[in-house]
């Protein structure tokens, strides 16, 4: 059908192919920027996916025809995402771009093809494999920061809510939060640090030890002790027979079974552990605030939890992003956990209190 063919578009259709044409010419420019601070096959991918978004954009320019008007902008997280990518352009852009991706309504609209369709879930897809390389990268730091950040909240909150509960002096609670901001710092430090290096440790023990290669061209092909090397990591004793002939016979090809282990994910202890003392401590700050400043009482009660509420509530909603989640689920999930840690310890705060008393 040409376009002379075709039907009047309705202003509803009109005002909706506009957005459409906006969005995608919005998130063209997110892929080029993001191409623009990536270098090889990153790029090359990202620059592929400006270039369909420039498809689609046509798709819906022909569309309206007569109709296009004047350039508009995006949507604001569109927008938003661009600006995001034109100054840092990490994974958490990545992240974003994703969901972004993911609420694509070309599937429901009869006025994109099947095809569009079907770009933008490839598109989220191509986006979630580049974002799970960066996400690699960081998980290590990203689990302690994370991890010490929360804890650092919640406990220190606990801490201080529980003793101010008992009607002692701001003075008190102050210090008692200060001490409990150093123990749990270097706490979870060198619990961080341990388990890095314990599960290390643990992973390097498992590696096939890669001088038993140099064996391999000595060993009796008729009692085939290799076989029981593959029995022991799981073949039957068929499968490890038969593996074990191929490498016997073809011994260039031993590399493949002595794959070397990823740490990348776990990260090193030294990171993980300063990760950790540098998150708990600034999140372990939050709750006293309001008692360094000379507050007191329920009003510093009232702050600290308000404080922290919101520090809750920012890394549950970062912690979703990045993970490809409902950001709004993971914050709310976030607050309710660190609140009722929290008020169970105020609670028996003022059972103390009023038992002291």
């Amino acid at each position: 059908m040409t376009t002379s063919d075709r039907p009047e578009p309705t202003r509803a259709q009109v005002r909706r192919w506009r957005r459409y044409l906006a969005d995608e010419r919005a998130e063209a420019a997110v892929y080029r920027d993001l191409a623009s601070r990536r270098q090889g096959e990153e790029r090359a991918i990202l620059l592929e996916l400006a270039e369909a978004e420039r498809r689609h954009e046509e798709h819906w320019r022909e569309l309206l025809g007569e109709h296009v008007g004047h350039p508009q902008r995006g949507a604001v997280r569109t927008r938003v995402l661009g600006w995001l990518a034109r100054r840092f352009g990490g994974v958490f852009v990545l992240a974003l771009a994703q969901r972004a991706e993911a609420r694509s309504s070309y599937a429901a609209d009869d006025d994109a093809t099947s095809a569009m369709a079907a770009d933008e879930q490839i598109h989220g897809e191509v986006v979630r494999s580049l974002a799970t390389r960066g996400r690699s990268r960081m998980s290590g730091m990203f689990r302690a920061g994370v991890f010490g950040a929360n804890d650092g909240l919640v406990s220190n909150l606990a801490l201080v809510l529980g003793i101010g509960a008992t009607g002692v002096s701001g003075q008190t609670v102050l210090f008692t939060g200060i001490a409990g901001l150093l123990a749990g710092a270097l706490s979870m430090g060198a619990g961080e640090y341990v388990s890095v290096r314990s599960q290390r440790e643990l992973l390097e023990a498992s590696r096939p030890d890669p001088q038993a290669h140099e064996a391999i061209p000595h060993l009796d092909v008729d009692a085939n002790e290799l076989a029981l090397v593959y029995r022991a990591r799981g073949m039957d004793p068929v499968e490890a027979s038969a593996h074990a002939r191929e490498v016997l016979s073809a011994p260039a090809l031993r590399s493949a079974d002595s794959p070397e282990a990823e740490y990348e994910e776990i990260g090193t202890g030294w990171t993980a552990a300063i990760s950790s003392f540098f998150f708990f401590a600034s999140g372990a700050l939050l709750p006293v605030l309001p008692y360094m400043v000379g507050m007191s009482g329920t009003p510093a009660v009232v702050v600290s939890a308000a404080v922290v509420g919101v520090a809750l509530l920012l890394t549950g909603a970062i912690v979703g992003v990045l993970s490809g989640g409902p950001p709004l689920k993971r914050a709310l999930r976030q607050l309710a956990i660190g609140y009722g840690a929290a008020a169970v310890t105020y609670a028996l705060g003022l059972a103390f209190g009023t038992t002291l008393g």
